[in-house]
């Protein structure tokens, strides 16, 4: 029988300590506020999920939920609410409530918020554990052109997001709708 895995008290919120199953609030867990790229709740403590990533991001119009990337990884991304801009491969394609963008393995892709106010995201992606053997941040103009782009390519995460800093928190009121 798999135990409960405790919840530990942080100063950001809460976080969950150890292996095993739990149930917690969204509005409880420690937040991460990124400059320019949103804020977002991965559910994670020190340790990540093994199998499945599962995050919700709030995205204002023009910050992007992470860069231009891609991976050896499925990911999948359902809008909640709000207007968002997808790049994938090169291309734009506008997201609406309820859209779901689903990505294979290899495939270019970066979303972005767009419209009047915020956008909620829920993105859900595979643990593989060889998901970065691949990870590439390609050097795309449409990318750029929505700042979720690299100006030259690499292979490196600490590279692609140089440019930006986070910052731990609690929960802020407002962020999820009622």
């Amino acid at each position: 029988m798999t135990p409960e895995a405790p919840l530990r008290q942080t100063k950001f919120g809460l976080a969950p300590d150890g292996d095993g199953w739990f149930v917690v609030n969204a509005r409880e867990i420690r937040w991460r506020a990124w400059e320019r790229l949103g804020v977002y709740c991965d559910f994670e403590g020190k340790k990540r999920f093994k199998q499945l990533g599962v995050n919700i991001s709030v995205l204002q119009p023009g910050e992007s939920l992470g860069r231009y990337h891609r991976e050896n990884a499925q990911e999948d991304f359902l809008v909640l609410a709000g207007e968002c801009v997808l790049v994938v491969e090169g291309q734009e394609r506008p997201l609406k409530q309820w859209d779901l963008f689903h990505c294979p393995p290899g495939v270019a892709h970066a979303v972005v918020g767009a419209g009047e106010g915020p956008s909620l995201v829920l993105a859900v992606g595979a643990r593989t554990g060889t998901e970065d053997d691949s990870l590439v941040y390609p050097a795309d103009p449409v990318a750029r052109r929505h700042h979720a782009g690299v100006a030259k390519e690499t292979s490196s995460s600490e590279e692609a997001y140089k440019p930006f800093t986070f910052t731990w928190g609690p929960y802020r009121e407002g962020w999820l709708p009622d």
